[in-house]
């Protein structure tokens, strides 16, 4: 059975939400999943796939995924790795374009990683988990959860085909 690992880092939830939806997607497909914050991971060569998710915060990626990226790093050569983002106000293609360089700059500083699939999906304003100026923007949810889906089930895994 594959293994993954769908390590988040998620400052409000809505990363966190993603995760475990990814994970449900991989298991109905057959692989076991362990879905967990990234400041909970102790290694990660024991897996077939990893998959990262994490949200964009005034353009950088959320520092905690920063660090697993850091502290990871000889694994993630070996091991097959996804990337998700999230971040943008909107499920608009031009503003994940916008916000695609903020999470290609800290991929970048890890050349040796090559991830095999990274996505951008719209982000979720909560007014009342944000402070001063952030709680004055509108509430939205911006995610596309059919677009989410697409994401997982095409992610490689290596499944055994029914016999």
């Amino acid at each position: 059975m594959t293994r993954v690992l769908i390590a988040y880092a998620s400052k409000y939830g809505s990363v966190e939400e993603v995760a475990r939806y990814v994970g449900a997607v991989l298991r109905d497909r057959g692989a076991a999943c362990a879905v967990m914050p990234v400041d909970e991971v102790d290694e990660a060569y024991s897996y077939d796939l990893v998959v990262l998710g994490a949200g964009l915060y005034m353009g950088r990626m959320h520092r905690e995924a920063r660090r697993f990226l850091k502290r990871h790093r000889e694994a993630l050569e070996r091991v097959p790795l996804a990337v998700f983002a999230m971040g943008p106000l909107s499920d608009e293609e031009a503003e994940k374009q916008k916000v695609r360089p903020q999470l290609q700059r800290a991929l970048d500083r890890y050349p040796e990683l090559e991830p095999v699939s990274v996505a951008i999906f719209g982000g979720v304003i909560d007014p009342e988990k944000l402070s001063f100026p952030f709680d004055r923007m509108p509430a939205g949810d911006h995610r596309d959860w059919d677009e989410i889906r697409d994401f997982a089930v095409t992610l490689p895994l290596r499944v055994p085909a029914p016999a």
